[in-house]
């Protein structure tokens, strides 16, 4: 019985120890998302979400929330810096709930996206078509 015992402490720790080192590793991953998607590099962005959601089972909506870029979501920073091919395949693989709820500053992104005048970019047709 204290065999028992043991083992299963010795496995609660270790795993408690690479749970640990995973999120570590996400968040280095993660690390340059938001470079990825200012340039609007959209193969190097499908490969950085691809590589994300095999190694840690992940969804972009898992993870979106997260991710601030100078204080913005990825999907704003794309919006400011015109990057529609990074924005477009961003609000392809959003679930359309997520790309209608409000963010942390309380509005949605349509209504951010209206705010400051972008309503006639290309990637604000990509999220009303969407939506």
């Amino acid at each position: 019985m204290l065999k028992i015992v043991k083992t299963s402490i010795v496995f609660a720790t270790a795993s408690l120890v690479f749970a640990g080192a995973a999120q570590a590793n996400i968040e280095s991953e993660l690390a340059n998302i938001c470079n990825i998607v200012k340039v609007d590099d959209k193969g190097e962005l499908r490969k950085k979400m691809k590589k994300v959601e095999t190694d840690y089972r992940l969804k972009l909506q898992d993870y979106y929330t997260g991710i601030s870029c100078d204080g913005q979501s990825l999907l704003r920073t794309a919006f400011l810096n015109n990057a529609v091919e990074s924005g477009t395949l961003l609000v392809k693989k959003m679930p359309k709930s997520q790309l209608n709820s409000p963010e942390n500053d309380g509005k949605t992104l349509r209504a951010w996206v209206s705010e400051n005048g972008l309503m006639d970019s290309a990637l604000a047709s990509e999220l009303n078509d969407r939506i």
